[in-house]
């Protein structure tokens, strides 16, 4: 069974996916980000949003470029077969069926 902190950075992972897979050229920044899992009710520093963005990296899901100092997160093609359901990226929640 998953400990409480494991499905938030579970959850926290598909949210930014989702969120990503919104934007006309699948990318954000750190900061935008960051609100965004404000507004879901995931208040975290950014250094734990940093943590889990490379995260997602490793697990192939996104891509991060630095501009300046700040991170531009960009959906890759696994990421977004992930959001569509047509794959499991182990470590990201998997997204409910869509109703119909």
């Amino acid at each position: 069974m998953k400990n409480m902190t494991d499905i938030i950075r579970e959850e926290a992972r598909l949210i930014i996916l989702r969120e990503l897979a919104r934007q006309a050229n699948y990318s954000l920044n750190e900061s935008l980000l960051q609100q965004t899992l404000e507004g879901f009710g995931i208040a975290k520093p950014r250094d734990w949003l940093r943590e889990e963005l490379r995260r997602m990296e490793d697990l192939g899901a996104v891509v991060i470029t630095l501009a300046g100092s700040v991170m531009v997160v960009s959906a890759t093609a696994k990421g977004l077969d992930h959001v569509e359901r047509r794959l499991n990226i182990e470590g990201i929640k998997r997204p409910s069926p869509r109703e119909a």
